[in-house]
């Protein structure tokens, strides 16, 4: 039966993989985003792929910037293919929508933590920080002024009506 599985690329490589499994007749998805204009994979050294198990395991690991299938002793553990139409849903122009409560912040607008534990506090965006798509804020909590790192998709900006001041 044909199923979606987890392929492990080697370093960098996902790009790569894809093209061969797409001229070889596979179906591929390599979720993408875009991050600083450059498209990068969503899940870096992995891509899904649908095949034939046991049929096409052996092209399969044998191609190119392949390391493994993930899987377990018993073979490779196949994917419900709801989490692929999960992942495909969250595109925007085939690339993953990263920022899911509205606009991105810049350096000094306000922000409110959407999820967690930090749920409900607000705070100053200060500065996004490397690739793991974190970003610093500057909390302002009662009298406590202190930084925070927290994932940028946890995030939204606050929005002002024209000529509300800001109370600091």
């Amino acid at each position: 039966m044909i199923r979606w599985y987890v392929i492990r690329t080697k370093p960098k490589k996902e790009f790569q993989v894809e093209h061969l499994f797409r001229q070889a007749g596979f179906k591929v998805y390599n979720p993408k985003y875009r991050q600083d204009g450059a498209i990068r994979p969503f899940f870096p050294g992995y891509i899904f792929l649908r095949f034939q198990y046991p049929e096409q395991y052996r092209t399969v690991i044998y191609t190119r910037g392949v390391q493994r299938v993930v899987g377990n002793a018993q073979g490779p553990i196949s994917l419900d293919v709801k989490i692929i139409k999960c992942l495909k849903a969250r595109e925007k122009n085939g690339l993953i929508e990263l920022m899911k409560y509205g606009e991105e912040p810049q350096p000094g607008d306000e922000i409110v933590v959407m999820e967690g534990p930090l749920k409900g506090l607000r705070g100053l965006f200060q500065r996004h920080l490397s690739d793991r798509e974190r970003v610093m804020i500057l909390l302002n909590y009662v009298a406590y002024q202190g930084s925070l790192m927290i994932e940028k998709s946890k995030i939204k900006k606050v929005c002002r009506k024209e000529g509300q001041a800001r109370s600091d």
